[in-house]
């Protein structure tokens, strides 16, 4: 006891020492206030020492609003056991009556009670607590069973409303979850088309700059071979666009020579030399010639002897088997004659 007390005087001394340093105007306020606080920690910490802690104004202040605080807590707490003090006094009272009232009208006794009787009393008192009736007669219990059932039916209506809506709420979820996985996925294939695109566009940049390299490495080039040709004094008609254009007017006129050359098939046997033409022609005349006095004499039924045979010695040589058919001589007479006026035509 001594040890706190000289703890709780040299605390007070500390306490006024910080009050009159931290302020001049009130030190009377703060001295209060410090014994208000030393004396409410030393009923605290009765009889263990009071931990160490800064005293400033502002420590004092706050101890000094917690001492408030407590005292007021314990003050209610007081009124509140005199209030307990005072009921219990009083169900004393009232039990103490009833049990006079019951052993003079009834004749019980606390002890002749059955306990069989005790435990029924105990439930029927306990169902009276949980109805929260003001008696256990029938007109308190049944208007406590008809609002536990109206109750009860609102619970049970309120339930299968909670169903309802849970119901709702399971359907609502399993379609934000279905459509949560849709669009997962739609953002997983959307994230594999866009890596796609990007290395796509990677390899097509890739290739734009080989593109680009390559294109200037060719003008370059093409540059150094323009100024080759310009200093050999290459002609346009040499290149190779000349060449290609030419080839293609090549192709063309022969595409233009076939009608011609076709036309010209039945002159290819003829000479060059106009004097060869023309002997050429003398010799055909003649041959015609006496092709048609050997065809006269076969049409008399004479056959064609001496001149004739000596006229035209090569024609009837070639076209002694078709003499026998008088239809392959005509054929052959026709053929001649066209042939004849083409020569005439062609000179």
């Amino acid at each position: 006891r001594n040890k706190p007390a000289k703890e709780s005087e040299r605390r007070e001394s500390s306490c006024l020492l910080a009050a009159a340093r931290s302020s001049d105007r009130r030190p009377a306020n703060m001295c209060e206030k410090s014994r208000r606080v030393n004396r409410w920690l030393g009923s605290v910490f009765s009889e263990q020492a009071v931990p160490e802690f800064e005293v400033s104004a502002r420590t004092m202040e706050l101890l000094d609003q917690l001492v408030q605080i407590s005292e007021a807590r314990c003050e209610e707490i007081k009124l509140l056991i005199d209030d307990h003090r005072q009921k219990a006094s009083e169900y004393s009272s009232d039990g103490a009556h009833l049990q006079e009232l019951l052993h003079q009208s009834v004749g019980l006794q606390a002890g002749s009670v059955s306990k069989p009787t005790l435990d029924l009393l105990s439930v029927l008192e306990g169902t009276a607590e949980a109805l929260k009736v003001k008696d256990t007669s029938t007109e308190s219990f049944v208007p406590a069973v008809n609002k536990l059932t109206n109750d009860l039916a609102e619970a049970e209506k309120a339930e299968r409303m909670l169903g309802w809506e849970l119901s709702a709420a399971r359907k609502k979820m399993t379609a934000t979850i279905i459509l949560r996985k849709k669009l997962e996925e739609d953002l997983r294939k959307t994230t594999q088309a866009q890596q796609v695109e990007a290395a796509t566009a990677e390899e097509r940049l890739l290739n734009m700059d080989f593109m680009k390299n390559k294109s200037r490495d060719l003008t370059y080039r093409n540059k150094i071979a323009q100024d080759k040709l310009a200093s050999r004094q290459m002609e346009d008609s040499l290149t190779h666009q000349a060449i290609v254009q030419l080839s293609e007017n090549i192709t063309a006129l022969k595409q233009e020579i076939v009608p011609l050359m076709k036309k010209l098939e039945p002159y290819s046997d003829l000479s060059p030399s106009p004097a060869l033409a023309r002997v050429k022609i003398e010799e055909a005349k003649r041959e015609l010639a006496a092709l048609d006095a050997d065809l006269e004499q076969k049409g008399r039924g004479a056959p064609a002897q001496g001149n004739s045979v000596s006229a035209a010695p090569a024609f009837t040589a070639t076209c002694t088997p078709v003499l026998k058919d008088r239809t392959a001589c005509d054929a052959e007479n026709t053929y001649m004659r066209t042939a004849l006026t083409q020569v005439r035509r062609a000179r």
